[in-house]
């Protein structure tokens, strides 16, 4: 695994189209609720927003996109959507693992996935294996995944390491020695972070990674979060001044 360095250690590279893409797909229980229809059709819609979304970037040449499908605490839902929540994702994962491939798409899935049937990681498995040579976009789905447990597993993953290689355990730790066990270490640090659906937190998601990333709040419900809704996100990207802790008119004398 590649380990890409930090923004609060280093200046990322700066350009006009972001090079990662993080994404909260709020909303869709919403739209359905206002459409007097059950939640889950609001889910079910919300499915063609991702093809959008993928579409998107690809014909604008960002390289990540990362979606929050479903966090560690959407397990307190009503049980009845959490097993449609499920059975989508399989048949989401089942329907378009060739298509990703043959457009050149890389599929992840990263989160504590133990806690899924098995069939389910059987699936995510094919799905990795089947994307593995996509270059052109790397699709990683956020499942049974929180900011607070990645920090944590990689802690742990560090401290089981140190003790695997006669490190002292109470030895100091700095960003490069944990940055490799987190769950995104090898892609670049998310430029836009994107939340639909009107709430403007960041819920838990990419805590370590989103400390400089330009956040973007907007009201439109996932489902309606077209192409154009995602042209309008990049372009107020592309009007914010990215500093990492210097000054404008440094930016200007560079």
């Amino acid at each position: 695994m590649t380990q890409l360095e930090s923004s609060t250690q280093t200046i990322p590279v700066v350009s006009a189209v972001p090079q990662h893409v993080a994404v909260i797909m709020d909303g869709n229980g919403r739209w359905a609720n206002e459409r007097g229809l059950p939640r889950v059709w609001g889910h079910k819609k919300g499915v063609q927003a991702v093809r959008d979304a993928v579409r998107a970037c690809v014909e604008l040449g960002v390289s990540h996109l990362t979606l929050f499908a479903f966090s560690s605490e959407n397990w307190r839902r009503p049980p009845a959507e959490v097993s449609f929540l499920m059975k989508l994702f399989m048949r989401s994962l089942r329907r378009e693992i060739k298509n990703l491939a043959d457009n050149g798409v890389r599929l992840r899935v990263i989160g504590e996935l133990s806690a899924f049937d098995q069939t389910i990681q059987d699936l995510v498995a094919q799905g990795h294996a089947g994307t593995a040579a996509g270059q052109r976009l790397t699709l990683t789905i956020c499942a049974n995944y929180g900011g607070r447990w990645d920090i944590l597993n990689a802690m742990n993953g560090l401290l089981a390491h140190r003790a695997a290689s006669g490190i002292a355990l109470d030895a100091p730790v700095l960003e490069a020695d944990l940055q490799p066990f987190l769950q995104l270490a090898d892609l670049p640090e998310p430029d836009l972070f994107i939340r639909t659906g009107g709430e403007a937190r960041v819920s838990n998601f990419l805590l370590w990674q989103l400390a400089y990333t330009e956040l973007f709040f907007t009201p439109t419900y996932w489902p309606d979060f077209d192409k154009a809704a995602f042209m309008a996100a990049i372009a107020s990207y592309q009007q914010r001044e990215r500093r990492f802790g210097r000054t404008s008119a440094q930016l200007v004398g560079k």
